[in-house]
């Protein structure tokens, strides 16, 4: 396992892509297509050799479903797993040269602030599978794309806590205002004011991925203004809604364990479906640049709702929960996808 110095994640800047400038790269892409398109046909005799790159520790909770779906694969013997974590972004392009250079059949990480250098890495090893969380789209003929949709779950536990607030106010402390962290807020506030059309929201963005210091005092300052429930989507929030006797919302995680009474519901997001799939398709030679996003839905077992405990939450309210799951489920019920920034309302 390599290990790199923690550095620190600017997720905005010049160097960045718009998607404008990201569909520009769809035509260079189309000269790799021929030259890539059998780049897998002859599949691989399993184990096959994984490479991931993460940008943040193993433990922060989005990096770690996808850690968790990859040992499980490796204990099955399906993989042999290597990894980098707390790699810089100046440097993910090199470590994810060396993974290629080194003959890894796969490799896994998240680019969302290097986009452009990580493509090209793509473009240049053909014969490698990419699987990246991204919030653009796929590009041929080997990079594929993830992301953590579980706004279904989110918008279940936003209706815990629209009937939980009895002050109406309900604060929520995210990492960076992108897509992937966007829309599981605007779920979960959806879902707050469907059953609670008087609650009103303070939402926070840190502009870090791991800082629990950070979010835990954005989390106070939320409780300070009003906020009785708190969506936890960092490290952090939930150890100030402990102190301060104020209910949480869990995110990709279940960690009611380590905050008993405290976390009321959680969305969780499982990477197995994700992680699987590529590996089945590494093997068998049929893996292309595709969108993995669905699999992370919950009717495909990419997101659950955590069991609700009926001494926190009532036994109507789990009902009445219980009830748009299985609409969810049946495909009775859509949660609107909305990328769009959350915005404070009170």
């Amino acid at each position: 396992m390599l290990r790199k110095s923690s550095g620190s994640l600017p997720l905005f800047s010049s160097g960045v892509l718009d998607r404008r400038q990201l569909l520009a790269l769809g035509a260079g892409a189309l000269a790799l297509t021929v030259a890539g398109r059998d780049a897998f046909a002859a599949g691989k005799a399993k184990p096959i050799k994984v490479a991931a790159i993460y940008t943040v520790p193993v433990e922060q909770q989005w990096v770690s479903r996808i850690h968790k779906a990859l040992k499980a694969a490796e204990a099955r013997g399906d993989i042999t797993y290597k990894f980098s974590e707390n790699v810089a972004n100046t440097d993910y392009e090199r470590v994810m040269r060396q993974y290629s250079e080194e003959g890894a059949d796969l490799v896994v990480g998240e680019v969302f602030a290097v986009e452009r250098p990580a493509r090209k890495v793509a473009a240049d090893y053909p014969k490698t599978a990419y699987l990246m969380g991204s919030s653009f789209g796929p590009t041929k003929p080997n990079f594929s794309v993830f992301d953590n949709f579980i706004h279904e779950p989110s918008f279940l536990t936003g209706m815990v806590a629209g009937k939980a607030t009895k002050s109406n106010v309900i604060g929520l402390v995210g990492g960076y205002a992108i897509p992937e962290v966007s829309r599981l807020m605007q779920a979960f506030m959806e879902g707050a004011v469907s059953v609670n059309p008087n609650v009103k929201f303070i939402v926070t963005f840190i502009n870090s991925w791991y800082d629990p210091p950070k979010a835990k005092e954005a989390a106070f300052a939320q409780i300070d203004k009003g906020a009785d429930v708190l969506y936890a989507e960092r490290f952090g929030v939930s150890d100030a809604a402990k102190e301060r006797g104020v209910k949480a919302i869990g995110n990709v995680i279940d960690t009611s364990a380590q905050y008993p009474g405290t976390i009321i519901a959680s969305a969780l997001w499982q990477m197995e479906p994700t992680i699987d799939k590529a590996i089945k398709e590494v093997m068998d030679g049929s893996f292309t640049a595709a969108d993995y996003g669905p699999y992370s839905y919950m009717a495909e077992g990419g997101a659950s709702l955590a069991p609700l405990d009926p001494k926190l939450v009532p036994p109507e309210v789990i009902e009445m929960v219980l009830v748009k799951e299985k609409e969810i489920k049946d495909g009775l019920f859509r949660v609107n996808v909305n990328d769009g920034e959350p915005k404070s309302t009170l």
